[in-house]
């Protein structure tokens, strides 16, 4: 039996829906829920809706630990953390581009999150959310999601594992139970704090925490379908309630969790809060696009599935507003969480929206329970997540086996992420993105001399056929004509060579024919390079001939109105057409420019 079989009426309802996203201009943009009433879809059974059901409680109970203790980290409350996973999240999965997405709180986070907190209070963060929000609904609407997750992997590593190191150092203070007032915000100072501290260190709340950890790893190790991080918490609470030890719990040090939820407000926005965290929302926005979507890709490996980015940054945008108006923080996919939803059987985006209804019903029945959880417990939690993220072994072998420039852009992003920021690190990571992306581009194409194999081969080919020798065509080759060929995208990385292609010749020929059929796109900057190169020719008395060109850098040539200038009959489909025009010219000496 079928949950949604479609009777006319649903069928109407969903070409409804369907009909509202085409006249807006967003067909490509449906969420993934719309297609379980799809007529084209298999339906949705009472046995994967089943499925679903586990698989939310599952990474309900995963999700409870992890978003209390990512929002403790970042300077808020546990709240706080699980008001974001549940009002994100489920945002996340109703509206999102992939089946099986976890949103929540992540590590990636925390950083930014405590930076302006601590500099502009909570009501900057929700300002920052809110604008990030927005960022992330422009990016999906105009169709960047495509191109965001093709960011260097380089990149991500560096600044991912800095984040992870960050993250690790924070713990310290509550693992080893350090009577620290506030932690500073930066690495160096923090760790001094750390080192005066040290004479504080609580031999109680130490072995709650070492004995957390221990936990985790050996869950992880034998029993890895268990939730380690569930599996420590829950132990370490119950050993220190029945024994009664005296740690801090999330009960001393935060006053419990309420047992509702908030009730949702508009944020105050002012002007100058704007301009402040305005630089800071982008590095939200680019966070949660970049986690958000790599998500979806290992979600896509695992399972065969194909997401859909922009309408995903679009529900990643609604998700991080909605959290705002409740006071939540920032959220993004969660790989691991998706990552442990599919393992538990999810069919549909039904699991995320239950996984948000566990966390409703913990907060509702059992949120007096989550007062007595250690803050040590938490700490070690983010520790193995720490860990997890920086990726050490992964971080050595690129470092031993990858392209300088890549080591390069890997070793300073993690760098400027550990001791100056993330929000420098990921502009920097972006800049240094662009510049090698530029490079390798430049690396495969380029200006290169067609040398004398080239026009033997022609004369043994086609031409042949045509009464030409090959020492006829080497006889014209040496004497009147150069060939070149451009290869690659034709931009402004390139257009720096075509006008030293010049500079390299001895003798000026009578003929130079330009191939370009290995030129997929050219940009203004290409075509202000040709113009200048006609200019060079005509000037040197060259006869400039194009051949083999392909349609985007014909239309936009045309459109320029270069075609024009260099003459209708120069433009030849092959190099034959080419190499017999050159030799036609060559013997019409009236006909030279």
């Amino acid at each position: 039996m079928q949950i949604l079989l479609l009777t006319s009426r649903e069928e109407t309802k969903y070409g409804m829906i369907m009909r509202s996203f085409n006249f807006m201009g967003l067909r490509d943009l449906v969420p993934r829920t719309v297609e379980l009433f799809s007529k084209d879809a298999p339906g949705y059974s009472w046995n994967a809706f089943g499925k679903d059901c586990i698989a939310g409680v599952i990474v309900g109970i995963v999700a409870l630990p992890l978003a209390m203790a990512f929002s403790i980290a970042a300077g808020g409350t546990p709240a706080q953390g699980l008001y974001t996973a549940i009002i994100a999240g489920f945002f996340i999965s109703l509206l999102g581009g992939s089946k099986f997405q976890i949103g929540g709180p992540t590590g990636a986070f925390v950083v930014i999150i405590f930076g302006v907190i601590a500099k502009y209070g909570m009501a900057g963060l929700i300002t920052a959310s809110v604008l990030a929000g927005i960022m992330l609904i422009v990016m999906g609407i105009s169709g960047l999601g495509r191109f965001i997750k093709y960011i260097p992997y380089p990149v991500t590593m560096g600044f991912t594992a800095g984040i992870g190191v960050l993250i690790f150092s924070q713990q310290v203070k509550d693992f080893f139970g350090l009577h620290i007032e506030a932690s500073s915000p930066t690495f160096f100072k923090e760790w001094r704090e750390y080192i005066g501290a040290f004479s504080t260190l609580d031999p109680v709340t130490l072995g709650i925490g070492c004995g957390t950890l221990v936990i985790i790893i050996l869950v992880r190790r034998f029993y890895p379908r268990i939730p380690g991080a569930v599996a420590g918490v829950l132990v370490l609470t119950v050993i220190s309630r029945v024994l009664s030890l005296p740690v801090d719990t999330v009960g001393s040090r935060f006053g419990g969790i309420p047992s509702t939820l908030p009730v949702p407000q508009l944020p105050a926005f002012t002007w100058a809060i704007v301009q402040d965290v305005f630089p800071d929302a982008f590095t939200i926005a680019l966070l949660a696009a970049i986690e958000s979507l790599l998500s979806a890709v290992v979600a896509d490996s695992m399972t065969g599935d194909r997401h859909n980015s922009n309408t995903e940054l679009i529900a990643q945008g609604i998700g991080n507003i909605a959290a705002a108006f409740f006071g939540g923080i920032p959220a993004t996919g969660a790989i691991a969480r998706t990552a442990t939803n599919i393992k538990s059987g999810a069919t549909s985006p039904v699991a995320g929206i239950m996984h948000s209804l566990t966390l409703v019903l913990f907060i509702l029945l059992l949120a007096p329970a989550a007062s007595a959880i250690p803050l040590t417990s938490l700490s070690a939690v983010l520790m193995v997540v720490s860990w997890d993220m920086s990726n050490v072994p992964r971080f050595i072998r690129i470092i031993r086996t990858a392209p300088q420039s890549d080591v390069s852009v890997l070793i300073t992003t993690f760098v400027l992420t550990v001791v100056i920021n993330l929000t420098f690190a990921v502009e920097v990571g972006v800049v240094l993105a662009i510049f090698l992306f530029f490079r390798r581009m430049v690396e495969v194409g380029g200006i290169k001399s067609a040398n004398t194999d080239l026009i033997t081969k022609l004369a043994h080919g086609d031409l042949e056929n045509r009464g030409a020798t090959t020492d006829s065509i080497k006889a014209l080759y040496q004497k009147d004509l150069e060939i070149f060929e451009i290869t690659g995208p034709f931009f402004f990385g390139v257009a720096d060579m075509l006008q030293n292609t010049l500079r390299h010749i001895s003798k000026a020929p009578r003929a130079l024919i330009l191939r370009m059929h290995e030129v997929p796109a050219i940009d203004s900057t290409g075509i202000a390079a040709l113009e200048s190169f006609l200019i060079q020719c005509r000037s040197r008395k060259i006869r400039l001939i194009i051949c083999e060109i392909r349609s985007q850098p014909y239309k936009a040539l045309e459109k320029a109105g270069f075609i024009n200038e260099l003459g209708k009959e120069y433009l030849v489909p092959t190099l034959e057409a080419a190499v017999q025009m050159a030799e036609l010219k060559a013997d019409k000496k009236s006909d030279e420019p």
